[in-house]
């Protein structure tokens, strides 16, 4: 490595999952991410329980990283970490041990947003693959278990909102229903699988109304407790022999009012691409579905790939690339549990 070498280290503990990367010269060296099995047992995610994860799991991800990445640890020039949104104990852990290290370093640390990052998500470039990237301005649906989100992306900086959800997430209306169904946390990548295997058209659903471009799925998670329960009342084992059409139902439901809102929004803010971000653009039904809505809208479509989907310090890493040209230093930063996309100056 040259002594001019922009080398990064990405940190990412906003969750469940701890993770580390190392960007070189805008180049992903390494990514590496601890999950959180202990979850799985309450069916969610327990934040007193994720942050003391996170104090176990940060240290050996940190240094794996590095070691993938044949970087020592001396060789950085700067940090990047999650500041928020997330969970307050979990961001926590990771700022701490971030601004710990850049004054034993002292280096930069550069403060980085969640949602942000999972757009930027799309312009993470690894070793011996260059892919090509959305052209600016563009849509971007950003969906996981704390949001969802239709934002418009100016320029690499600039970002507006043009439609949120009112209550609850995609990926919280996934979880609730695998919880129903007595399936295991996370129950997205489950109701995926059992999808696959069953009828879509065989049960139905009603769309929330939420005004303009905006989502709503609290309502939608009571909707599906009340016909789990209902046709149990008729058929005991309901849930047992209709699985399969359950989840494919459920999640063709999800997914159509997703794309349904953002049909409705891109028609409104024309625009020749159109991407997908987040935790739950790993579904593999919402990536079929979103790619034939970008055919029939005439919009270029851009999904990345599923290790870039869930929460990952790569793009922690990358965002933080944009922002070390500035000169910015944010050593006296604070987390932020709820941070809005629109309060962001950069």
């Amino acid at each position: 490595m040259k002594n001019k070498d922009s080398i990064i280290l990405g940190i990412e503990s906003s969750c469940d999952d701890t993770s580390a990367a190392v960007l070189v010269n805008g180049i992903i060296y390494s990514n590496v991410t601890a999950n959180q099995s202990i979850h799985e047992r309450f069916g969610g995610v327990v934040p007193e329980l994720a942050s003391r994860a996170h104090q176990e799991n940060i240290i050996p991800v940190v240094s794996a990283a590095l070691q993938d990445a044949k970087i020592n640890i001396n060789q950085l020039t700067s940090i990047a970490f999650t500041k928020g949104p997330g969970l307050l104990g979990s961001l926590l852990v990771g700022t701490s041990f971030a601004k710990s290290l850049s004054l034993a370093l002292n280096i930069p640390l550069l403060e980085v947003h969640h949602m942000k990052a999972h757009i930027h998500a799309h312009f993470i470039q690894e070793k011996k693959l260059i892919k090509t990237t959305p052209n600016f301005p563009f849509i971007c649906l950003t969906v996981s278990g704390g949001h969802t989100q239709i934002v418009w992306v100016e320029s690499p900086l600039e970002m507006k909102v043009l439609g949120n959800t009112i209550d609850d997430a995609v990926g919280e209306a996934f979880d609730k229903a695998g919880k129903i169904l007595g399936l295991g946390y996370p129950a997205g990548p489950q109701i995926d699988e059992l999808a696959k295997k069953g009828d879509k058209e065989k049960f139905s659903f009603t769309f929330p109304k939420a005004g303009a471009f905006n989502y709503s799925f609290s309502g939608l998670k009571t909707q599906f407790l009340n016909f789990i329960k209902n046709s149990q009342q008729n058929q005991k084992n309901f849930v047992r022999d209709n699985i399969n059409d359950i989840c494919a139902s459920y999640q063709s439901h999800l997914v159509n009012y997703l794309l349904d809102v953002l049909e409705k929004t891109i028609l409104k803010y024309p625009c020749s691409d159109i991407a997908l971000a987040g935790g739950v653009s790993a579904n593999s039904h919402l990536r079929k579905e979103f790619e034939q809505l970008g055919m029939k809208l005439n919009c270029k479509t851009f999904i990345p790939k599923i290790s870039y989907c869930t929460d990952n310090a790569a793009m922690i890493a990358f965002v933080g690339s944009l922002r070390s040209s500035d000169g910015v230093n944010n050593k006296a930063s604070s987390v932020r549990a709820r941070w809005p996309l629109n309060e962001l100056s950069k």
